[in-house]
């Protein structure tokens, strides 16, 4: 059996059903940039694990760098299966409507396939680490606001990249769910106004 190819972004695994949903590249680069908690899907055999986690994107090597300690679920998973999926999410109101299966939410995510290494070179190592510290505290700086990664500090930390081979972006943020003119209309105390 041969090797699927994941480089089309259009492989079954993330296949979307609604299109209108659908975003394109550019999208989802502006949306890793941004968002702020991912959770990374693992297995260990047959048995499938999630955590959530703080996550940087890098652009340019088309990675999603994340960290834990050196001893733990997450590192033993991926030693063994480096397959893994990252998602990450936000969302707005939930929408009322008066037919059943309309009643909806506001959200926007993507979802991410690939392979996930343990990143050993040091350099990249401690340009994840501090590339993560930038994400979320902007303007703080190595030597100044904080003291730098202790080199035991850094043989005590794991530090993961996820290859990317695939994603999907989706974004839902209507309004309004879909309403039906054959039954009577809500009642304006359902709808929630941001």
């Amino acid at each position: 059996m041969g090797k699927k190819d994941y480089s089309s972004g259009n492989t079954p695994a993330n296949r979307q059903r609604l299109l209108e949903y659908k975003q394109d590249d550019k999208w989802v680069v502006e949306f890793l940039g941004r968002s702020q908690i991912g959770h990374i899907a693992t297995r260990w055999d047959e048995q499938p694990f999630i955590t959530p986690s703080t996550f940087l994107y890098d652009g340019e090597e088309r990675k999603i760098y994340f960290h834990s300690n050196r001893v733990g679920r997450i590192r033993e998973n991926v030693e063994r299966h480096p397959d893994v999926c990252f998602e990450t999410s936000e969302y707005g109101q939930f929408l009322p409507s008066n037919i059943a299966l309309e009643f909806s939410m506001q959200y926007e995510s993507v979802i991410v396939f690939g392979k996930v290494e343990i990143v050993e070179n040091e350099d990249e190592k401690r340009k994840a680490l501090y590339g993560l510290i930038e994400k979320y505290f902007p303007g703080m700086n190595p030597g100044e606001e904080f003291r730098p990664v202790t080199e035991k500090e850094m043989k005590r930390t794991s530090v993961y990249a996820i290859k990317i081979e695939s994603w999907s972006g989706k974004r839902n943020w209507e309004e309004l769910a879909e309403q039906s003119d054959d039954w009577k209309p809500l009642d304006k105390m359902w709808f929630k106004i941001s």
